[in-house]
C-alpha cells in the first residue's frame, strides 16, 4: 500500500509533537534546497554544507516559531539564507586574508577534496561563474537547475512572482553565456 506522502504542515505539527521521524521527512525533503541557497548566497561547498546543517538545528530548536505550519519550506529558506549572510558576513569580519588568497583556498584541492575528480576544470568555470551572478540570480538558477524546482515552487518559497522568478532565470541563464561565452 502506498501512501501520499503528508504535507509540510501536517509534519511539522507532527514534528513539534516530538515525531522525529516527521521531521526527518521534512528534512529529507528540503535538504537540497536548503544547500541551494546557501551555496547561492556563499559561493563555496564547505561553507553551504556547514550553514545547511546549522540551519536544520536552528529549525529544530524554532519549530514553535513557525507560524504557518503549511509554509515550511519559505519560513526555513529564510533561516538558511539569514544563516549564510550572517556566515559571509562573519568571514569577511574575522579574515585577514586579501581577496585574492581566499580566493586562490577556494580552489586548492586540499579545501575541497572532490575538486580533481568530479568538478575538474569545467566546474571550477561554472563556479566562478554562477559566482558573478546577483545572490538573487544564483538563487534561483540553484533551486531551478540544481534542486529541481518549478517556477511556482520558487515563487512561493521566495515570496515572488512566478514572472519576477522567470525574469531572473532568464536573466542569470543570459549572463552566464555571456560569462562562458556560450553563443547557443
Amino acid at each position: 500500500m502506498v501512501a501520499s506522502e503528508p504535507g509540510d504542515g501536517k509534519l511539522v505539527v507532527e514534528a513539534r509533537r516530538g515525531n522525529a521521524g516527521a521531521f526527518e521527512i521534512l528534512v529529507g525533503r528540503y535538504t537540497r534546497t536548503a544547500y541551494a541557497v546557501a551555496y547561492s548566497v556563499l559561493g563555496n561547498v564547505p561553507d553551504a554544507e556547514d550553514v545547511c546543517q546549522e540551519s536544520w538545528i536552528r529549525a529544530l530548536e524554532r519549530l514553535e516559531d513557525c507560524r504557518d505550519p503549511d509554509r515550511f519550506s519559505s519560513w526555513f529558506l529564510q533561516i538558511v539564507r539569514n544563516r549564510a549572510r550572517n556566515y559571509r558576513e562573519y568571514r569577511a569580519v574575522r579574515s585577514a586574508q586579501s581577496h585574492d588568497e581566499r580566493h586562490m583556498g577556494a580552489d586548492d584541492p586540499g579545501a575541497r577534496p572532490d575538486a580533481t575528480h568530479e568538478q575538474g576544470a569545467e566546474r571550477a568555470r561554472l563556479d566562478d561563474a554562477i559566482s558573478q551572478l546577483s545572490e538573487a540570480q544564483r538563487e534561483v538558477i540553484l533551486l531551478h537547475d540544481l534542486a529541481g524546482w518549478s517556477h511556482g515552487e520558487i515563487a512561493k518559497a521566495l515570496d515572488v512572482s512566478e514572472v519576477a522568478c522567470r525574469q531572473r532565470l532568464f536573466q542569470a541563464r543570459v549572463k552566464l553565456r555571456q560569462i562562458l561565452g556560450d553563443d547557443r
